[in-house]
């Protein structure tokens, strides 16, 4: 193909808006791309067709032709009941998943009565402090008939635990049960920070969970390998593709030392992607994920299964690039995001509400939100045929230049030893930290346009509802827990409790522990502390 006179083209036009057009990963995008971007491009190689490896074009051959995405809005606010209400009120109007959001206090192991609680209860998710309270969050919601997501990182093993007693008491076995549980303690210490034990032992109790459900509950994802809270903590969207994948690798090869099959776990791995402001990054983003999974599972780990390769993914919109300024600008980004995950090719969306940026989401809001979806599914045409933006010159160089800058990263990875030693080393930190400094200098700066923020400011009082959080939760969780306590039988909880411990100190599976423990409605608060007294706390080194 002729090269084009660049010089010659643009003569006429020859002012443009900036020196350099780049996007959020500072990738330099050209004025036009030609079939001379993608000249090594093999068809078969790179795309392949939908649902064959390697995947660049879907996860699955029909795609949404045979089954829409789940529209999963996640919730969660104040005690088990009232979010209980607002999960009935997203089904009704036609959600098709559950996706938990839990309090601080349950977050990170506490009971609503500790003092590290105070003033925390219910304020930025749902309240969970014992098996009663999940009774109460899914009572009259028939847990074989749903998907349920619970965003729940080191108590993950309790929750996981306390879903599958829940069940039980419904009458059905764990074997129906379908959804997933976050479960990413990695991305924890590079990004989100709601860790408790040091990375070794925290990493037992995930594979604990992986190899049980293996055998108890085949149709949960036990992992939600997660790039999103990477992603908000201010990192591009190259560096949430590769750390993502990077930790997903950590947990495959831990399972393996474990000694599992890698076709044995690996088919209930999934992943949990941002989707940001830059439509078309985001779109290949996507699509350079499932072809790196799609190799490295196959070529490094062995893997024979299909399953095993195809990489699935959970998408929410991006919070981070909601503005309190003019909150109904938020519409239009979640929008264009929504859209993106689903050319992109998702599993599953969290569309966020417009306030998100004040409260947590009022019901006007959160429908909104959820309509968004069912209008880019029934009324946009996205969802007719599969991977339709393939072929782009632009859209295939992309997909190509985010994998190839995804494989320098894995390098620099693997030459610190991986991702516990670089996460030691502060690796990922620094760059999550340099990356996130430089995006806020740019908007300072106005080299990158957030419209109402640093554009065309209105500076209007707003005049959004907000929600409201009653501090009287706090006082009705504590005395449900209380009345709890009285009720139980503390000998049979202490006795659970004692056995755990015991068993933590060896090398068991701790999950049969866990869930004997449950059942007697032992607390999160005590279950944590239990291991505590095992595995210790981790401290993170400062950087800064």
């Amino acid at each position: 193909m002729t090269e084009i006179d660049e010089s010659k083209t643009l003569k006429p036009t020859k002012t443009e808006r900036r020196e350099k057009f780049t996007n959020l990963s500072d990738i330099e995008i050209k004025r036009l791309y030609t079939p001379g971007d993608i000249k090594d491009f093999n068809y078969d190689i790179d795309l392949g067709t939908p649902g064959k490896y390697p995947f660049t074009r879907g996860a699955y051959p029909n795609m949404y032709r045979g089954r829409l995405w789940t529209m999963r809005q996640f919730a969660g606010f104040g005690t088990a009941a009232q979010t209980n209400t607002r999960f009935k009120f997203l089904l009704e109007h036609g959600t098709t998943g559950l996706s938990v959001a839990f309090s601080l206090h349950t977050i990170y192991g506490y009971e609503a009565d500790d003092d590290e609680a105070l003033g925390e209860v219910g304020k930025e998710g749902v309240s969970i402090d014992t098996l009663k309270d999940m009774e109460t969050l899914f009572s009259g919601i028939d847990l074989s008939k749903i998907s349920t997501s619970m965003t729940i990182n080191a108590p993950a093993s309790i929750l996981l635990a306390m879903y599958i007693v829940t069940a039980e008491k419904q009458g059905h076995t764990a074997d129906k049960l379908r959804g997933t549980i976050q479960n990413d303690i990695l991305k924890e210490y590079i990004a989100q920070k709601s860790w408790i034990f040091p990375p070794e032992p925290s990493m037992r109790l995930i594979i604990d969970t992986i190899e049980y459900c293996a055998k108890y509950v085949p149709q949960w994802y036990t992992i939600s390998i997660s790039g999103y809270h990477i992603r908000e903590a201010g990192s591009t969207a190259v560096q949430e593709l590769a750390f993502t994948l990077a930790d997903g690798f950590a947990y495959v090869e831990a399972a393996m030392k474990r000694g599992l099959d890698v076709d044995d776990f690996a088919p209930r791995l999934s992943f949990f992607f941002n989707s940001h402001n830059n439509f078309f990054e985001e779109v290949c983003k996507y699509r350079a994920a499932r072809r790196i999974w799609a190799k490295r599972l196959k070529n490094k780990y062995g893997a024979k299964k299909v399953e095993s390769m195809r990489l699935r993914f959970h998408t929410q919109t991006a919070g981070v690039s909601l503005s309190a300024q003019e909150p109904e600008n938020n519409i239009a980004r979640v929008t264009i995001q929504g859209l993106a995950a689903v050319l992109g090719g998702t599993q599953s969306l969290h569309t966020n509400s417009f306030d998100e940026a004040l409260c947590l989401p009022t019901e006007k809001a959160v429908k909104i939100a959820l309509r968004t979806q069912q209008i880019i599914a029934h009324e946009s045409g996205a969802a007719d045929t599969v991977d339709p933006l393939a072929g782009s010159y632009y859209v295939e160089w992309l997909t190509n230049k985010m994998e190839e800058e995804s494989e320098v990263y894995f390098k620099k990875i693997e030459a610190l030893g991986g991702v516990i030693p670089a996460i030691k080393a502060n690796f990922f930190q620094k760059e999550i930290a340099s990356a996130s400094y430089k995006y806020q200098r740019e908007v300072e700066a106005r080299d990158r346009t957030i419209v109402g923020v640093n554009d065309v400011q209105l500076r209007e009082p707003c005049a959004t509802p907000l929600l409201k959080i009653d501090e009287n939760v706090a006082r009705e969780q504590i005395e449900n827990l209380q009345r709890l306590r009285d009720q139980r039988s503390n000998e049979k909880v202490q006795a659970k409790l004692d056995a755990l411990k015991e068993a933590a100190k060896g090398t068991e599976n701790l999950m049969p522990y866990i869930i004997d423990a449950i059942r007697e409605y032992a607390s999160i608060g005590e279950v944590m502390a239990t291991l505590k007294d095992v595995f210790g706390v981790y401290v993170e080194d400062s950087i800064f």
